[in-house]
């Protein structure tokens, strides 16, 4: 027997909202509830810096990423990390601290540019920037080119873009 009530159907919520970030899924009437909490608290900041970013939805999709070099309003590196999943794994951090770099427009990514944002944010440093990216290459979720790298569609869907 299928469980109809609209209640216990689950969803998907992506916020931003001033540097705000929240990914969340669960039941509808959960997600509403966090949906108010996330509102109050951003009406509370908002006071004191207004409001720059709102998105909500079944999550993103291909008209929600910006092109390679686009900058766009991505929050703070620690939140990006976060939301990416990448605290408690070295390569997925590096991998979400290029991305954040990415969304922000730098079109030339290198180990150091990652390892810099990474220390200026006051994140975990890695302890093989290189090691890093040589792993993520090996996943097929980036490619080097010379000294550069950019991050392919796969490491974009990883870090759970849907393109």
């Amino acid at each position: 027997m299928s469980d109809t009530n609209p209640q216990s159907q689950n969803g998907k919520m992506d916020i931003n909202v001033n540097g705000i970030i929240f990914s969340g899924e669960g039941g509808q009437e959960w997600l509403a509830k966090q949906l108010e909490k996330i509102l109050a608290t951003a009406q509370e900041i908002s006071k004191h810096s207004p409001v720059q970013t709102v998105s909500s939805g079944a999550g993103k999709n291909s008209a929600d990423i910006k092109p390679l070099g686009t900058p766009e309003d991505v929050g703070t590196l620690a939140s990006h990390i976060k939301l990416k999943g990448g605290e408690s794994s070295q390569v997925k951090r590096f991998l979400a601290a290029a991305d954040w770099l990415r969304r922000k427009g730098d079109k030339n990514l290198t180990t150091a540019k990652v390892s810099k944002a990474l220390a200026d944010s006051h994140q975990k440093r890695l302890s093989n920037a290189a090691e890093c990216l040589n792993q993520n290459v090996s996943k097929g979720f980036c490619e080097k080119n010379g000294k550069e790298f950019y991050i392919t569609p796969e490491g974009i869907r990883d870090l759970g873009y849907n393109e």
